[in-house]
């Protein structure tokens, strides 16, 4: 081997490193926040399914998204036994929601956390369990602040959620001790709104973030739980929406949407066919999309990003 042809590996690899330096997050699922007015965070990766490499639940862990949301990132996978040898995008960029930068803001629609450190100009995204399907076990959209916060938190379960435990032959204690058996983790943050009942906290299963599959609280895993708990103070502002749709014009030109599946109202609803109801900043700025990539976005529901930036080309064959 030549001196120059080592030089140039060598370069090579320092500019592929550098590459993925670029491309990494700050730090786990933190990224800078856009310039302004840009929405667009993040950037997907990709993961090679190796032989016995696990459910799509243990590769959503791995890089810490939601299992629904890489599972409409990755139409057709099969949930439990991933082929292996198939690349999966991990949708690890999105669009920030259309609400102020500030404290924690919860999409419902998405099931994601986004928290806004104080003074830094960045933001970590969380993936979320919420409330399942059914009259009590709803997850309200409402702007209120974190009241407190517990470490080794108890459980109470309200009447209702004995109940409905009961109906499935598991009674439950009128308190749930701290511990293993606990499904509230290890940490709980409580909101002020209706009377304090509802907590973002972690949980004792490995499944479930990303789903509906909670009481009506907001689900964590527990190292997310842990971070967040340590840097959010009683007094933050927390605003959660329920937004599937989310559009965003942005400075380069680029005409950005990201359409999630919309939640579910019974239990005979098929979300990846349920109306999205434009509202009146996502029909204007469908006037100014091209019209049938628009039209495929909301009919695929990836979860992701996808430019719909009118080209000469697509507006001749319209």
């Amino acid at each position: 081997m030549t001196k120059q042809t080592s030089f140039l590996r060598w370069l090579s690899g320092l500019t592929l490193i550098a590459t993925l330096m670029i491309a990494l997050p700050l730090r786990a699922n933190t990224w800078p926040l856009p310039p302004s007015g840009s929405r667009l965070v993040g950037e997907n990766r990709y993961h090679v399914v190796e032989d016995n490499g696990g459910s799509l639940e243990a590769i959503a862990k791995k890089y810490n998204v939601g299992f629904l949301a890489l599972l409409q990132a990755n139409p057709g996978v099969d949930p439990y036994v991933p082929r292996p040898g198939s690349v999966l995008t991990i949708p690890l960029q999105t669009l920030l929601p259309d609400a102020p930068r500030t404290g924690i803001v919860i999409n419902l629609a998405e099931l994601r956390l986004y928290y806004y450190p104080p003074g830094k100009n960045e933001v970590t995204i969380y993936p979320i369990g919420i409330g399942q399907l059914g009259g009590d076990t709803l997850t309200p959209t409402m702007v209120t602040t974190v009241s407190d916060k517990r470490a080794n938190p108890t459980w109470t379960p309200t009447a209702n959620i004995r109940a409905r435990y009961k109906a499935q032959g598991v009674d439950l204690p009128a308190v749930v001790p701290a511990g293993p058996d606990n499904p509230m983790g290890h940490h709980a943050i409580r909101l002020a709104a209706y009377g304090g009942v509802y907590l973002l906290h972690g949980t004792n299963a490995d499944f479930g973030i990303g789903m509906r599959v909670s009481s009506g609280c907001i689900r964590l895993r527990d190292n997310d739980i842990e971070t967040l708990f340590r840097v959010v103070t009683p007094g933050t502002k927390v605003n959660i929406i329920n937004a599937p749709l989310k559009v965003s014009s942005e400075p380069d030109g680029q005409r950005l949407v990201e359409v999630h599946q919309p939640l579910s109202k019974n239990i005979g609803d098929d979300p990846q066919t349920l109306p999205i109801v434009l509202n009146a900043e996502a029909q204007r700025f469908q006037q100014g999309a091209d019209a049938a990539v628009m039209t495929r976005a909301l009919e695929a529901r990836s979860g992701m990003p996808v430019d719909v930036t009118p080209h000469p080309d697509s507006r001749q064959s319209l």
